[in-house]
């Protein structure tokens, strides 16, 4: 898990980092700044993900992107293809939004992982 977070924490940086040039990147480099930094933190330092207050944090963080996935979901048809997405800026912002929550995803199974790794 720490190899498969640390790619998604780099994965992440560079997604943040493409947005220099974006009208909302303010918006946009938060949304895969914060996943960035669970990531991080569940590849290098995942023993204080079995705190408490880190997985209330994890936890407020998953909710408001599930919300966000479900705001910024797709609605043009064929939204998966490249000529669709290459040419709406709505379905590029929804898939990552998609990203975003699955990095999330996966710091909450290390997590959950760490937690049953600490009753053990």
């Amino acid at each position: 898990m720490r190899y498969l977070n640390g790619g998604l924490c780099l994965l992440m940086v560079l997604f943040a980092a493409v947005q220099y040039n974006d009208p909302d990147g303010v918006f946009w480099m938060p949304v895969y700044l914060v996943p960035a930094a669970w990531a991080g933190l569940a590849a290098y330092r995942p023993q204080l993900l079995r705190d408490p207050w880190p997985s209330i944090a994890l936890a407020g963080c998953l909710v408001l992107a599930v919300a966000g996935l479900f705001y910024f979901w797709p609605q043009d048809p064929g939204w998966w293809r490249q000529d669709v997405w290459w040419e709406s800026e709505p379905a590029r912002e929804g898939m990552g939004f998609m990203v975003a929550t699955a990095t999330l995803l996966v710091v909450a199974l290390t997590r959950s992982r760490e937690s049953r790794r600490s009753a053990d």
